[in-house]
């Protein structure tokens, strides 16, 4: 099975090793995996602020070079829904492309989705020592229906207990731009998220999706709360020797 790997920008730009780990656990599976060396980012910035002509034009790049693949791989809830529910929406006046677009998001897949649901892979034999709350994306959990695959993956590795949050259909106050245009609401948002995994008693907050990961670890950071943060992927595959924003002393 030949996938392709859409690495998405920030893992690419912030936290390469969640790549890496995504590329190991795909490998292990027996999979060929191909990172498209064209890849850039998935459109949804410019889709969320109201630019479609921008989203559009980057939509059809993705749509290029992402056809020859028997699936495409993308560790991100929010760019996986990106290019399984928007990209067919772009093109709602351009029949050709819309056939297009729709084709291949039926071969998108976010990561534990396609470990779980189409490769039927659940444990990779992996050592993690420690208590791990995982945050659900809204992304993943609401437009992809992701909330069990991830569960069923760590519920595998050896040493692991997850705790579930009290409130964990909640947002982390990421939301893309939104961070940026509403400030004081996604601090407030992300406080709460922090609150929450204080209160499982959690030593390390685990996400499938690098912007909440990047918010919340950015948060915990700034209260100097000794929990680490890895993108699900690094757990499963063992690569957990440096957590997102380790030792900072920020204010």
């Amino acid at each position: 099975m030949r996938v392709a790997l859409f690495v998405t920008c920030l893992i690419d730009l912030m936290r390469p090793s969640a790549g890496f780990a995504a590329v190991r656990l795909l490998e292990q599976t027996g999979c060929e995996v191909v990172v498209p060396p064209q890849q850039t980012c998935c459109g949804q910035p410019a889709y969320n602020n109201g630019d479609t002509d921008s989203a559009r034009d980057i939509a059809r790049q993705v749509i290029d070079y992402l056809e020859g693949y028997d699936h495409v791989v993308i560790p991100s809830g929010s760019c996986a829904g990106m290019l399984v529910h928007h990209y067919p929406q772009l093109f709602t006046d351009e029949p050709a492309w819309q056939q297009r677009a729709a084709g291949l998001a039926e071969r998108c897949h976010e990561l534990t989705q396609f470990l779980v649901d189409v490769v039927g892979v659940t444990d990779f034999n992996a050592q993690y020592d420690g208590t791990v709350a995982y945050h659900d994306s809204c992304s993943a959990r609401r437009e992809l229906n992701v909330f069990e695959q991830p569960r069923s993956l760590l519920d595998h590795v050896n040493g692991l207990t997850r705790m579930e949050l009290a409130n964990g259909e909640e947002c982390c106050g990421f939301g893309g731009t939104f961070s940026v245009k509403f400030p004081e609401v996604s601090t407030a948002i992300v406080d709460n998220k922090v609150t929450d995994i204080e209160q499982t008693g959690a030593d390390t907050v685990v996400a499938g999706d690098m912007g909440c990961l990047m918010n919340i670890a950015g948060r915990l950071s700034r209260q100097h709360k000794p929990v680490k943060a890895f993108h699900i992927a690094e757990v499963l595959a063992g690569m957990t020797e440096q957590s997102l924003f380790p030792g900072k002393d920020r204010k």
